[in-house]
């Protein structure tokens, strides 16, 4: 994907506004109302970066573009969201360009290990289970949430028997749907049918076309997915399982954690890391400080 230096200022009008362009060591991102405001190179951080990552000026990202509002592409078919800005920033404070390689969800960390990305940015949960593969910079909180078709009553600690579309490789797939299913099955009541796929955009299309009875995804995107279905989809229960997202980067990498943990500290000590999740009405998931494996289980 094509370098970025100056963000959308709106949803609506991300293609238009999708520049590029470097002065004076400053990176354009959008403030809280929609404009444009100069991100500065903090130096502190920018000398924490590896050499090869310096002297390449890239970030490469692997990243699952299908997850709005936090990623997913835009009418030319480049990565737009929160998450993206956020990225775009940090990398602005490092005084580098940002290179997004999209990419299945589950196959992004496995790249990571295997050289290929730097980072990864697809609202990765911080684990102690993928804490065992790969380094997490953490930098936002969100929980697990359901939903289904406008009028249709499932209640997600009692949908036994019931299909629930899950995107491959989330941790919606690979432990709370099985957790679920596993209570039904052992209180004698039929397991549920976890259809999986490879996007969110297909695991929620499941729904909207009555091929599943409800969806589950981190509460970001299924709060955008209702919103943006036309009346068609409804929140099904509370938000559970809060989690922190992480940016993860191989383990034998640690200087690069450093150098992005210190990006987005300083990305959040002037404010921009708040604006930015204000301007995408993600706000409440924002944390207080940015630290590496902060998950405790």
């Amino acid at each position: 994907m094509k370098n970025r230096y100056l963000l959308p200022a709106a949803l609506t009008a991300a293609a238009a506004l999708l520049l590029t362009g470097c002065v004076n060591n400053e990176v354009a991102t959008p403030d809280a109302t929609g404009s444009t405001a100069a991100v500065t190179v903090d130096k502190a951080a920018e000398a924490l970066l590896p050499d090869d990552i310096r002297q390449a000026g890239k970030l490469i990202l692997g990243t699952d573009a299908t997850y709005a509002p936090n990623e997913f592409k835009d009418a030319n078919g480049d990565p737009i969201g929160w998450e993206i800005e956020l990225a775009d920033a940090m990398a602005g404070k490092l005084g580098l360009t940002t290179d997004y390689q999209v990419a299945k969800f589950d196959n992004i960390i496995p790249s990571i290990t295997g050289g290929k990305y730097d980072v990864g940015l697809s609202s990765f949960f911080d684990t102690k289970e993928r804490q065992q593969q790969v380094d997490m910079v953490d930098y936002f909180t969100a929980g697990i949430q359901w939903a289904t078709l406008a009028g249709k009553s499932v209640d997600p600690d009692n949908a036994c028997g019931l299909k629930v579309a899950v995107q491959n490789g989330t941790t919606e797939a690979l432990d709370d749907v099985p957790a679920k299913s596993q209570a039904c099955t052992d209180a004698g009541k039929p397991a549920i049918e976890a259809l999986g796929y490879d996007t969110q955009d297909e695991a929620t299309a499941a729904v909207t076309l009555g091929r599943a009875d409800a969806m589950t995804a981190d509460s970001p995107v299924v709060q955008y997915a209702v919103q943006q279905s036309d009346g068609k989809l409804e929140l099904s229960g509370d938000v559970y399982s809060t989690f922190l997202y992480g940016m993860p980067i191989a383990k034998d990498r640690g200087d690069l954690g450093k150098a992005l943990q210190a990006a987005l500290q300083s990305l959040m000590d002037d404010g921009t890391y708040g604006s930015i999740l204000s301007k995408w009405g993600v706000e409440s998931g924002a944390i207080d400080k940015i630290d590496i494996n902060g998950a405790t289980s």
